[in-house]
């Protein structure tokens, strides 16, 4: 479908903050939803956020509600990913990826991936 390419990642200690940035290359961003996902060591890939095509809808998976905040500026083909109040279950590689539809973030098992980005938590 479309590049994607994470930063933003880095080693944070407890209750720190940090802002993931996922750029999108392609000329369909505005139209998809994008979401955030992470992969811990020795575990799958979960779903975290995710963000309407337009950004009036969003999603979070329970453990990070009210903690992190999805955005997104279309202009700059760029989701980001506000993580407060860090925990280190948090610690993983974060990937960004796109779909039609934001009702498609969850459970759905993409074709590809960009490199991710670490974060690390520290107690």
């Amino acid at each position: 479908q479309v590049q994607l390419v994470e930063s933003g990642g880095g080693l944070v200690q407890v209750g720190g903050s940090l802002t993931l940035s996922c750029v999108v290359s392609g000329r369909t961003f505005s139209t998809y939803a994008m979401g955030w996902f992470r992969q811990a060591p020795g575990k799958e890939r979960e779903f975290v956020a995710a963000i309407s095509g337009l950004g009036y809808t969003t999603d979070y998976t329970d453990s990070v509600k009210g903690r992190f905040t999805i955005s997104r500026v279309n202009a700059k083909k760029t989701v980001y990913l506000q993580m407060n109040s860090l925990k280190p279950e948090d610690t993983a590689v974060y990937y960004c990826n796109g779909a039609p539809r934001l009702t498609q973030m969850r459970g759905t098992d993409f074709p590809s991936w960009g490199q991710g980005t670490q974060v690390t938590v520290s107690s």
